[in-house]
């Protein structure tokens, strides 16, 4: 069993910017040479999250409108009395969404569905640069 990590950066503009990961996840696989395994993704931090959704344009409406019904920006959050960053929100969401996905691999493949892709997703308030961590788990 090998463990391979690779990392990249992308860039995002906060707000439940959705930013579709999976075929620089299907890169780094093919640099693995591994076959057969599990690769955890994971964005470091406190204000994003990693899933799966079907990227489409509806998806990439209602998911940010979820979030907001539910943990909305505009609440007053400890947080920002504490920090005074105005972004409370985001870690409360991002809490919530999880900081990692798991995807197996088989034959060198991603086991995703057909319409299945990885996402990362920032809640900041601000845009950022994200390092996106893969590590990969396998023969």
């Amino acid at each position: 069993m090998d463990i391979k990590t690779y990392e990249f950066v992308v860039s995002s503009k906060g707000f439940c910017d959705i930013i579709d990961i999976t075929e620089q996840v299907k890169k780094m696989l093919v640099e693995s040479d591994l076959q057969d395994g599990s690769v955890l993704v994971f964005v470091p931090g406190a204000t994003a999250g990693i899933t799966t959704i079907e990227y489409e344009p509806g998806l990439l409406k209602d998911y940010p409108a979820f979030f907001e019904r539910i943990i909305p920006q505009s609440q007053r959050y400890a947080h920002d009395d504490t920090w005074h960053d105005g972004n409370g929100f985001s870690h409360v969401r991002a809490s919530l969404q999880g900081a990692s996905f798991t995807v197996p691999f088989s034959v060198g493949r991603l086991l995703l569905g057909t319409w299945q892709q990885i996402i990362l997703i920032d809640f900041d308030n601000r845009s950022r640069n994200r390092n996106i961590v893969t590590q990969f788990t396998g023969k």
